[in-house]
C-alpha cells in the first residue's frame, strides 16, 4: 500500500492507479479544481503526503500548477505523452500498470522554496533551449529524469522545483549524448 494519496483528474484514473498498485486517489474532477477538493489534498498533505499524478497534457499541468502553488510540498509522478496515449487520447487512465508503478518508483518532491543548482545556461549549453532540436532533446532529459514533458521555462522551474542535482542533471545529459551517438570522451 502507498502511503501517500495520490491526486487523479477523475474516476478513470483512479481505476488505473488501483490496477497497477495499492492506492487510495482523490479525484479532482477534471481541470475544475474547486475549494473543497483543495482543502481535501490539503488534509491529506498534512496526514499522509501527496502524489500528484495528472494527465501529460495542457490541462493536467494546469491542475499541477494550482495544487503545487496551494498546497506546498507535495510529490510528483509523471507519465510521458506516449505512455499515456491510446487511439488519440492523453491520460493516464490508458497508461500500462507497469509505467504507472515507474512512474510512481520516479516521484518527485517539490522543493519550490530552494534555490536550484541548475541555470538557464546549463539549459543552453545542453541544448534544451534555444536550439533546433530543444523539444526533442528536452522530452528525452525529462523522461530520464522522471519530471516529463514540458517547454524550456517550465523544464528550469522544474529542475528547481524538484532539486535536480548537477550530478543527475549531468547523467541525464550524457545519456541523451550516448543514445544520440555524440558522446565525446
Amino acid at each position: 500500500m502507498i502511503k501517500e494519496i495520490i491526486v487523479v483528474e477523475g474516476k478513470d484514473d483512479t481505476v488505473a492507479i488501483k490496477r497497477a498498485v495499492e492506492a487510495e486517489t482523490i479525484e479532482t474532477g477534471g481541470s475544475a479544481i474547486n475549494k473543497d477538493i483543495i482543502k481535501r489534498i490539503r488534509l491529506a498533505q498534512q496526514r499522509r503526503g501527496v502524489i500528484v499524478f495528472t494527465d501529460p497534457d495542457h490541462a493536467g499541468e494546469r491542475i499541477r500548477k494550482i495544487i503545487a502553488s496551494q498546497v506546498p510540498g507535495c510529490k510528483h509522478a509523471f507519465l510521458s505523452q506516449e505512455e499515456a496515449s491510446s487511439k488519440g487520447d492523453i491520460g493516464v487512465e490508458n497508461a500500462s500498470a507497469e509505467a504507472i508503478r515507474r512512474a510512481l518508483e520516479q516521484v518527485k518532491t517539490d522543493y519550490r522554496a530552494a534555490a536550484s543548482v541548475i541555470t538557464m545556461e546549463d539549459l543552453i549549453g545542453a541544448g534544451l533551449i534555444v536550439h533546433p532540436q530543444a523539444a526533442a532533446r528536452r522530452l528525452a532529459i525529462g523522461k530520464l529524469l522522471g519530471i516529463g514533458y514540458c517547454n524550456g521555462k517550465q523544464f528550469y522551474n522544474r529542475c528547481r522545483m524538484f532539486q535536480i542535482s548537477r550530478e543527475e542533471f549531468a547523467a541525464a545529459y550524457r545519456k541523451l549524448e550516448e543514445e544520440e551517438g555524440t558522446h565525446h570522451e
